[in-house]
This record gives C-alpha cells, structure tokens and sequence, in this order.
C-alpha cells in the first residue's frame, strides 16, 4: 500500500527537500503552504501521516492539531518546528502529534521517526477495529460436505482478487464469517474491515453512517464525522443484509463503487477512498430486482460473483465438526457426544442454521454442568419431519408431566436457570434437585 504524506510549511526550499527525500524512499507526497491549503489537501484525499510546521501564514499549526487528530485519528502527526522550547513540544504532544522535531531536521531522522509513527498510527488503528468486533474465532468450519467445499473454493478464489462478492444465503448460515475470512486471507488484510447491517439503518442516518457529515450538516451535527467508507480506505466494508438498504442510497452506493469517490453529508467537494466491498443478503435479490425494492444496475453490479452458503439441513454431514468446534471454542474439547444425540442434532431441521446448532450446544453444555450428555439437555428438538406427526401416547404420569414442563421451562428460558426458578417461584437449589431427580429416575 502507497504511503501518502501531507508536508506543511511556508517555506518552497523546505518542502522541496522534504520532497525529493520521501520521493526517493518510495513515499508519494503533497505540499501545502498553508493551513487552508492543507485542510483543502484532505477533502479530496487520505493521508498516512502529516509533517506540520507551526508557524504558518494563516495560523499556528498547534490550532489544526486537535480537530485533525478528531477528525482522522488513523493520520500519524510529526510536528516540526524552529520553535525548541519545552512547553510548545508538551502542548504538541497533548493535542495529539505523534513526535515533535526541530529544525534543522537531519531527514534520515525524520524517517526513522515518520516510521515509528506510522507504527503507532497502524497500532491505533488495529485496537480501534479490535474494539469494534467481538473476540470469535473467524476461521469458517467449512465441513465436509460438497456444497461446503465449493464455498470454500469459491471464498479462495475471491481472495485473490479485489472484485464485489455478493454471499448469498439464509439467516444464521455463516455470511459474516464467510466475510471476515475473505478480507483476512485476501491482498487487503492489512487494511480496516468494516461492517454494516443495513436493516439497523434507514435514510439520512444510513447515509451519514456510510458517507459520514460535516459539521452543521444537520441538527446533531457537532463536529465532522468520518463514514465507513472514508475509514474503510485500503480495506474492506462488509455490508449485511443489503436489501434493506433505501433506494437512494442504492444510487449513491452506485456512483461510488463505479467511480471510487463520494461526497460527506452536508459537503460539496468529492473524496476518494479505495476499498473492496462484500455485501450479504437472505433475500433473492433478482426478485427484489423484480418487485422494485432494489435497483437493478447495483444488483448487476455486485453480483459479479455470488456465493451461496447452504442451509444446514441441507448438510448434515458438517455437524458433528461444528459441534466439535463449539465445544472447543467454550474451552469444553472433552466433551463427548453421545451416538444417540449426534443422531438427534443430524436428524433436525435447524430452522436457524448454525446460529441455533451454536445456542443449543451451548445450552446443553449449561444443562449438563460438564457431565455427560444426554438427550434430555437437548429439549425442543424435532428428529425430523417424521416426528412433528403425533403419535399414540400411553398415559403420563406426574412426573412425567412435571419433566416435561421444566425442559420446556428451561427451553424458553434458553438454559438461563436463575430465570426458570424464578418463575416456578422455587430456589435454584429446589431445581436442581427436581432435575436430579428426573435423571436418577431414567
């Protein structure tokens, strides 16, 4: 990824010098002369890092410090200045630059520095994403079925190249981690990757999230905001359920993956930001197309390589692995999984796909206190379409009935039994030992 540095300095020899020097190590630089010029600079394009003089024409370069570390916190900031007193190099640091130089500066310094700082800036970065995303291990279990192994060829190939991918499929079958992969094996991986579900947002908030605002763009404008698009420049945006996204900003989706620039809300001038775009949906979005809800030149757009993830009835043969995986993933790798419940979590039709297999494994593991498994901390699961037919039954008896009942209880409650006691109005203590009952009377 090309390095871009912003030199600000009244003076043309300096910034000549500054120039010829970064040019040479493979860096691409702009001047400005001026405060203003600078600040025009940023409109249309980002920069890594900023070499700032303090004593400019049109300001002192202290003033420009805090809104460019608000406004671009991922920029590296050097301030470099004929001013060496102690207290000027403080108030530097505390508004936000990164390093403080005086002049005259010896430029095989300067780079070692611009390096440090560049560091530092990725590290922000790294830890801002962090903080964004949950901790989960993205790594898709891809299984051993053949729809799964053409998901996976598929997800490789589309690593080796920036195009649109469009993942396709139901709710709960993996998109996002499918996603999360694509970016992390791909020529980007190094850059941000940032998400977006669609449905949380409509019209005007929609647009300031992706194309960020200037201040007083609108009533609870403030101050300047980046979009995810602007942050997501080098990197990847990840936009989920993408049928829910309003028409117009379809458009504006339009012009901006035709023509990589956009417009903030409130601004006139265009920006650039290079970025590779994967959206997901559990819609069919030609019908969509059809029905008028989505425009068609977008969807011919990112459609150019669809990958569809199959349902999880489709391929049973993948549970047991996923099971595994869960298990491992809650620090559990021990745990053994009967024949007889394996058949059971195959059997079912799983109308939540991995999401619900993920929930259920976890509320059995709740259930079974890390004991062995049984059929029984797996309540509410159908073994197939067979099963939804009623059959004969013989009587039940009371404590059948009552059996019943908690492993209803405990099904709603999704395996959280401080809630279940507290609805029979029982201590927990007095259900644990109704349970325990149940078992030992197996």
């Amino acid at each position: 990824m090309k390095i871009t540095i912003l030199m600000v300095d009244d003076e043309p020899a300096v910034l000549f010098g500054y120039g010829r020097y970064f040019a040479k190590a493979g860096y691409e630089t702009v001047d400005a002369l001026s405060l203003a010029e600078a600040r025009k600079a940023f409109q249309s394009r980002r920069f890594d890092a900023v070499l700032l003089d303090l004593n400019l024409p049109d300001g002192n370069g202290l003033d420009w410090i805090r809104s460019l570390r608000e406004e671009y916190p991922d920029t590296s900031v050097i301030v470099i200045s004929g001013q060496g007193d102690i207290p000027t190099a403080v108030e530097a640091m505390r508004l936000g630059a990164d390093n403080f130089l005086v002049k005259p500066v010896d430029m095989d310094g300067l780079h070692v520095f611009l390096r440090k700082s560049l560091e530092l800036s990725a590290l922000r970065r790294a830890d801002r994403l962090t903080q964004r995303m949950k901790k989960r291990d993205e790594e898709p279990c891809f299984g051993w079925s053949p729809a799964m192994a053409k998901v996976k060829e598929s997800s490789i190939l589309m690593t080796e190249n920036d195009s649109p991918v469009l993942l396709q499929g139901e709710t709960g079958t993996g998109k996002g981690v499918c996603a999360r992969w694509i970016h992390s094996h791909s020529g980007r991986k190094a850059g941000p990757l940032l998400e977006l579900n669609c449905s949380m947002l409509q019209g005007d908030l929609m647009a300031s999230e992706l194309f960020g605002h200037a201040k007083g763009a609108f009533t609870s404008a403030h101050q300047s905001k980046q979009g995810l698009i602007e942050v997501a420049d080098g990197g990847t945006l990840f936009l989920d359920e993408i049928a829910d996204m309003d028409l117009p900003v379809q458009a504006q989706l339009l012009k901006i993956i035709e023509e990589k620039t956009y417009r903030r809300v409130g601004e006139t001038h265009t920006r650039q930001s290079d970025f590779r775009l994967i959206c997901a949906t559990n819609r069919d979005l030609s019908g969509e197309v059809q029905k008028g809800r989505f425009r068609s030149d977008l969807f011919f757009r990112i459609n150019l390589f669809p990958i569809t993830l199959p349902p999880l009835r489709e391929r049973p043969e993948d549970i047991p692995q996923l099971v595994e995986r869960f298990l491992r993933q809650a620090g559990c790798a021990e745990q053994q999984v009967p024949p007889e419940v394996m058949d059971l979590l195959r059997s079912y039709g799983w109308p939540g796909n991995i999401r619900e297999l993920r929930n259920v494994v976890e509320r059995a593991m709740l259930l079974a206190r890390r004991g062995k498994f049984t059929l029984e901390h797996f309540p509410g699961l159908c073994a197939g379409p067979a099963a939804s037919v009623p059959g004969p039954k013989k009587p039940q008896g009371l404590k059948e009935i009552e059996k019943e009942y908690l492993q209803t209880l405990i099904a709603a409650a999704g395996g959280d039994m401080k809630k279940v006691a507290e609805a029979l109005d029982v201590s927990r203590a007095t259900l644990y030992r109704k349970l325990k009952d149940h078992r030992e009377d197996k």
